[in-house]
């Protein structure tokens, strides 16, 4: 029978404990999620500042949509404004905004690596740990992908030092999503610079909940007067708790994508509604210092008390708390039983993380309370055992 591969494959999913599903949410916040009729404390959000408790006025004028791409009638006032803003923040030429941070990611990359005759002497070289989008939008391009262990500067130099391509662009991201760890931005911009190197950064999960007024792993970099990376793209579903992403670059750059990125050419724009209040938002979070305060002394009270339970959690000062089980199966068993005890958590596994890899994700917010992450660890240790 036709398809039949259809059935075959998700019946392996299901029997090697890795079928997804999805639950529909009737309410969420970043320190309770309600599913089922149940409530839960939740430790899955990437709300990490808990913005999306606080409410934002509809009553406006701007359109819902924006009816068409960007390069016909949709580039409007309000994302013009959101674009400008994050550039004299950051000092970047020019900005362009797209409805996602995947399909920011993978586009840019496919784009940039659009010309084959270009692109034949062109190499990406990704560090193994990079989100899903930054692989597909090098697996998709016409450039040779690189891959190299993840942080490893001496792998990436050695990389680095054996290609022969003309341009090379060094991928990786501020904050690893599965892992809580950071990239060492300055040693990365070190080695871009002596290999004659572009270095893009995919900053979701860093942007607003780090640096002194929230502009992420880049903003240590400004404080010092080291030149940025050459592509930043900061996205808008995590701490901004709005959606959309925004890349920043030279004006050259800029002008290049619009020639040449389809996802950015053939989308209807951000909705103009949404450009206004994510940048009313961002302008929150520079000022926002009490929700990131408080956002760092939970996830320093997390990680003394997992110490001190046992809880052997993975080396991460970010809001990105993983507990790596290994085991598939049990990692899911794991999660239910936390969610019997009434506490949210995803159990991570292949093919987003590797093989015998599989992880509680844990994500700690602002809005957490000191009961929340005590209760959380006394329900950790029963079930992880």
């Amino acid at each position: 029978m036709p398809f039949d591969f259809i059935n075959t494959h998700l019946q392996a999913r299901k029997q090697n404990a890795l079928l997804r599903k999805r639950h529909v949410v009737q309410h969420a916040t970043a320190r309770t999620i309600t599913v089922n009729n149940k409530t839960y404390l939740n430790f899955a959000s990437n709300d990490y500042l808990g913005f999306s408790d606080v409410a934002v006025n509809l009553n406006d004028s701007y359109a819902l949509g924006s009816h068409s791409s960007a390069l016909v009638t949709g580039y409007q006032a309000q994302q013009k404004s959101l674009e400008q803003y994050l550039c004299e923040q950051f000092g970047y030429g020019a900005g362009m905004l797209f409805n996602s941070g995947f399909s920011a990611n993978s586009s840019v990359i496919k784009a940039l690596f659009q010309d084959k005759a270009a692109a034949q002497s062109s190499a990406i070289f990704q560090d193994k740990l990079n989100h899903a989008s930054l692989i597909d939008g090098a697996l998709h391009s016409n450039a040779a992908l690189v891959r190299f262990n993840h942080n490893d500067m001496n792998h990436l130099r050695s990389r680095l030092e054996k290609s022969k391509a003309q341009n090379k662009l060094i991928i990786s991201e501020g904050v690893f999503s599965m892992d809580g760890d950071t990239a060492p931005l300055k040693e990365l911009l070190a080695l871009a610079k002596q290999h004659n190197a572009w270095l893009m950064i995919d900053d979701a999960h860093g942007f607003g909940a780090l640096g002194k007024t929230g502009l992420g792993s880049c903003e240590a970099l400004l404080e010092e007067g080291i030149t940025l990376p050459d592509i930043l793209v900061i996205t808008f579903g995590k701490a901004v708790a709005s959606s959309g992403a925004c890349v920043l670059g030279s004006q050259q750059f800029i002008d290049y994508m619009l020639q040449f990125n389809r996802d950015y050419t053939y989308s209807t724009a951000m909705s103009p509604l949404m450009a206004s209040h994510t940048l009313a938002r961002i302008k929150s979070i520079k000022t926002a210092d009490d929700k990131r305060d408080k956002l760092n002394a939970n996830i320093e009270l997390f990680k003394q008390l997992a110490k001190s339970h046992n809880i052997a959690v993975m080396e991460s000062n970010t809001a990105i708390q993983p507990i790596v089980l290994g085991c598939a199966e049990h990692t899911l068993k794991a999660a239910e039983k936390l969610k019997q005890q009434g506490i949210w958590l995803t159990a991570i596994r292949p093919p987003t993380v590797a093989h015998n890899t599989s992880r509680l994700r844990i994500t700690l917010t602002a809005a957490h309370t000191k009961q929340d992450i005590t209760t959380l660890i006394e329900h950790l240790k029963g079930a992880i055992a």
